[in-house]
């Protein structure tokens, strides 16, 4: 097998306590040494002049539309976004059309993977038919044909029952539930956190307990069950809590948290810009730095990009009638430095929850650290690169984004999947 030596990296594993200068080298598509301190020169040789060469980073959220909404990402156009993104691996929504709710969906989604995608991408399946809700999809099927977790994408399922019967029929494949925390009923005709700004700019409110509740409940059928649950991207300072409390008792729950919420609050939406409409919402300033002590502490074990693409007709246009949801693949690890820099979160925890915590979440034992025998995903990031964000230059298809025209610090310069190279910043996407 063809050998590549990736030197001159600085070789960056918070899991393996590695923070030193030295060289990956591959073989095929698998690590096979690591060497401290030094640069190899075996077979081809890969110079990353001193960029920070961390695992491949896993995201076990997001939306790529393919198949039925194309016009808003397709899973070529979404791969190529979480390239540029550092993501080597990325976990995809069911919310399709037809929806991901069995496994002639699923291998469909699969083919078009196998052929178009530039990175590792993993169908999520519906926990309900068509997300209805109400009866349960076809969950051996579409286990077997490659789901890896099983949710109704932005869509609580509300019927407890059904979640019920759902947690103890996947402890038989050791999956987990994925569950998008808001009750609808709470949330009603609410576009908005519901607070003081809400009231200032006239838009109708949804309340932290739209959160709480589903998050309390969610929690207390994982007690009953024993069996695996992630709340996906939190944004309530009382679903903290109640997390916490969780975690003490040793259920098996895990939660994440996008960049947004951790960078923005509602005080963001007063002039109206549809690109900060969120689902969640982004919240108070107290919510948002809840969520970030819990992201350093552990209490949240990964770190989502959220990614919601939608297309001009969908945005551009009265907030109220606005849908939820930004494209935020190619800006998640930039965004969260930011806050790295501030001293609010460590760079090792930054890059523990895009790489080993989400593994671990979803059972990708192959990827997630620097070293051998894992497969060669990796990511070369500068950290002293300034640049700013410009929506117009994104690989997504979806040009809306909470962080247009932001200035950051930090970012991917390379992604490598399997030891190839599938992105260059100056080169762009490489097939």
């Amino acid at each position: 097998m063809k050998t590549k030596t990736f030197k001159n990296a600085h070789l960056f594993d918070p899991s393996l306590n590695l923070n030193t200068q030295g060289s990956v080298v591959v073989e095929g598509d698998l690590i096979i040494d690591v060497i401290k301190g030094k640069n190899a020169d075996s077979g081809e040789v890969i110079d990353l002049h001193g960029a920070l060469l961390t695992p491949g980073f896993i995201d076990i959220s997001c939306q790529l539309g393919e198949p039925g909404f194309e016009q808003k990402e397709s899973i070529q156009s979404g791969s190529h976004a979480a390239a540029a993104g550092g993501f080597t691996t990325v976990c995809m929504s069911p919310q399709t059309n037809p929806v991901n709710d069995s496994g002639f969906v699923t291998q469909y989604i699969q083919e078009k993977i196998n052929t178009t995608a530039v990175i590792k991408v993993h169908p999520i399946g519906a926990i309900s038919e068509k997300l209805n809700g109400q009866n349960m999809a076809a969950i051996d099927s579409m286990i077997k044909a490659g789901c890896v977790a099983l949710s109704d994408g932005n869509k609580t399922v509300m019927n407890a029952y059904l979640l019920r019967k759902t947690l103890e029929y996947l402890k038989t494949y050791d999956v987990p539930v994925v569950e998008h925390c808001e009750d609808v009923n709470l949330v009603g005709l609410g576009v908005m956190n519901e607070g003081e700004v809400s009231s200032q700019i006239g838009l109708r409110g949804i309340p932290n307990a739209a959160e709480d509740v589903i998050v309390s409940r969610d929690i207390s059928l994982c007690a009953h069950t024993n069996s695996k649950l992630h709340l996906n991207n939190l944004s309530s300072h009382g679903a903290i809590e109640v997390l916490a409390h969780a975690k003490a008792r040793g259920l098996p729950v895990t939660a994440s948290v996008t960049a947004q919420h951790l960078l923005l609050t509602e005080e963001n939406l007063k002039f109206y810009d549809t690109a900060f409409k969120l689902s969640p919402p982004l919240r108070a300033e107290k919510d948002r730095t809840h969520l970030v002590s819990a992201l350093q502490s552990g209490v949240i074990d990964c770190l989502t990009s959220g990614h919601t693409p939608h297309s001009e007709e969908d945005k551009d246009i009265e907030f109220e009638l606005a849908l939820s949801g930004a494209s935020s693949l190619e800006t998640t690890f930039s965004s969260t430095y930011s806050i790295v820099e501030k001293r609010e979160l460590s760079l090792e925890r930054l890059v523990e929850s895009l790489t080993l915590s989400p593994a671990k979440i979803f059972k990708f034992s192959d990827r997630g650290q620097l070293k051998k025998s894992m497969k060669a995903d990796l990511t070369a990031i500068n950290l002293n690169l300034a640049w700013q964000v410009d929506t117009n230059k994104f690989f997504s298809k979806s040009k809306y984004s909470p962080f247009n025209g932001a200035k950051f610090n930090a970012k991917v310069v390379a992604t490598f999947v399997n030891g190839v190279k599938v992105f260059d910043v100056e080169k762009g996407i490489l097939e």
